[in-house]
């Protein structure tokens, strides 16, 4: 009998340990999907934000990125009062830049897009693999769709949130949903990941809709199009590029 219980105390152990690899496979490709390592990748992105009691807000910005060297352009094309404010990554400095001051601030990966629910790290390189660890599975559906729900917690200071709640396609892994918690274990926003399309051999969400769940009916939608794996100048990277495309 107690060699029984050994027997099966080890099967469990080795079970558990296969289906941790099979969550870090997940969040592998899930990282991959998102990971234009080898290509530069570009689209516009019209948002359009909801607020109760407001009229609806539009903006739009160009999106340049660089994968291979953490590398991304941003520049704001509406609102009219704010074309030519633009954002710019390199190494670990994330800078903005005013045209009508004309002067460069320290800005960060974590600041919302022109008074939207989103972020500059909803549109630029994530690493759900290297950011996060699981701590937890389940299984679950939205929809009829079947997906893997996943736990995970922040093992760095550098992300967004410091736990996420994923539910990932089983069939064919996609990012279907996202919910943000804070520290504390409050749900501070929600988004929906929609209408995939093909670039390359990637499938990318071209519409993805963000909740604030602190401000119930606050809410924006993302619209990708015009994108492309064209290559990008190097120029475009540069300090000098916002300059000269704001006059």
């Amino acid at each position: 009998m107690k060699r029984f219980t050994i027997i099966a105390l080890l099967a469990l152990v080795a079970a558990g340990a296969a289906f941790a690899q099979d969550v870090n496979k997940i969040l592998k490709d899930l990282d991959e999907l998102g990971d234009f390592d080898n290509q530069d990748f570009s689209a516009v992105y019209t948002i359009v934000s909801q607020k109760p009691g407001e009229k609806d807000s539009v903006s739009s910005v160009q999106l340049f990125r660089r994968d291979k060297k953490k590398q991304f352009t941003m520049i704001v094309l509406l609102p009219e009062v704010n074309k030519g404010q633009g954002y710019l990554r390199e190494a670990d400095n994330v800078w903005f830049y005013d045209p009508t001051s004309r002067k460069f601030s320290f800005s960060s990966i974590k600041e919302n897009i022109q008074d939207s629910e989103a972020r500059n790290s909803d549109l630029t390189l994530r690493g759900f693999a290297v950011d996060y660890e699981s701590s937890g599975v389940r299984e679950g559906t939205i929809g009829s769709i079947p997906v893997w729900i996943i736990d995970l917690k922040a093992k760095t200071n550098d992300v967004s949130y410091e736990r996420l709640v994923l539910h990932v396609a089983k069939r064919q892994t996609m990012l279907l949903k996202e919910e943000a918690y804070s520290v504390s274990g409050r749900l501070m926003r929600t988004t929906v990941y929609g209408k995939p399309v093909k670039l390359g051999d990637k499938q990318l969400p071209s519409q993805i809709i963000i909740m604030d769940e602190l401000n119930p009916g606050e809410r924006s939608q993302l619209t990708m199009t015009q994108q492309s794996l064209s290559a990008i100048p190097d120029r475009v990277f540069t300090k000098a590029y916002l300059e000269q495309v704001s006059k």
